[in-house]
């Protein structure tokens, strides 16, 4: 495709952008994308040709004709038609039945390791230890930390607060405290700061919550996986990363490496202020018994 083309947001536009050129064999394969577009976003050319009962090659023939330089190029229009526009893959069923689409190729465990897999090797060249000492700095100089997430979000935040908190940092989460969110936000300064945890698109309370702090002077972080990346106004400090392509396992192992790679990277920037609090903690749980093992 090139620089010049302006596509259609949808797919039904870009077929009748088109119709002209379409052939019997393309027909053919556009009636077997239309019918199952979560499936479509997923197999590769000669799959699809193959469900529509025509020559391997054709798939690749009708993305040319629709304007892309190869059925990959088209494949990645569809796959964002669906998570930015169609909004499939926000519904649980939907991932489900792609991932199930996956299994059938190569086995439903080897299936899921390969997306984490896959997953997690593009942190390499998308997030930078830059990028983590970013969020270290901001939580190391706060008076407070307050974390929240919703969904899936809500377990990492969970997490988090609870290692800052052994670590001897005055965190809370506010996920499980959303009863008392005024009360709460009415104690932030700007010398807080906010953590935010957004996957998927991001929820009104969350929205709030970015708002206040905004106000208020306190400092806002984010880490999001890319449909949740916008957040009004932007965080001071963000880090948006993949969590899968589209029909993968949108895992949660992205996030919590990176998050765990922060709290790591904090021990080793505040001046054994994590180190002896984890020593404390460790001796005050001995002092407990074993009913907080």
């Amino acid at each position: 495709m090139s620089k010049q083309t302006v596509l259609p947001l949808f797919l039904g536009d870009l077929i009748k952008q088109n119709s002209a050129k379409l052939t019997e064999a393309d027909t053919r394969i556009l009636d077997v994308l239309v019918r199952d577009p979560v499936r479509a976003a997923i197999e590769n050319g000669k799959e699809v040709s193959s469900r529509a009962g025509v020559h391997p090659t054709s798939a690749v023939r009708l993305a040319r004709r629709l304007g892309f330089k190869g059925y990959p190029e088209f494949r990645a229009f569809l796959q964002t038609n669906l998570i930015e526009r169609g909004d499939d893959f926000q519904h649980a069923s939907a991932r489900m039945a792609a991932r199930l689409v996956r299994a059938e190729e190569s086995g439903l465990l080897a299936s899921i390791l390969d997306g984490e897999i896959a997953a997690l090797e593009q942190l390499r060249t998308s997030v930078s230890d830059a990028d983590i000492r970013q969020f270290s700095l901001n939580l190391c100089k706060a008076r407070r930390i307050f974390i929240f997430g919703t969904g899936h979000a809500e377990a990492l935040s969970h997490l988090v607060a609870r290692r800052l908190m052994r670590s001897g940092y005055d965190a809370e989460d506010l996920s499980s405290q959303i009863h008392l969110l005024p009360e709460k936000l009415a104690q932030l300064s700007p010398q807080d700061v906010v953590w935010l945890n957004c996957f998927r698109k991001p929820s009104s309370v969350l929205q709030d919550i970015r708002r206040v702090a905004a106000a208020r002077g306190a400092r806002t972080l984010a880490l999001t996986d890319l449909s949740g990346a916008r957040i009004d106004p932007a965080p001071d400090v963000q880090i948006a990363v993949s969590r899968g392509e589209a029909g993968q396992p949108q895992t949660l192992v992205v996030p919590m490496t990176i998050a765990n790679a922060v709290i790591l990277d904090l021990a080793s920037i505040d001046d054994d202020h994590t180190m002896q609090a984890l020593a404390d903690f460790k001796s005050l749980r001995s002092d407990l018994g074993n009913s907080f093992q």
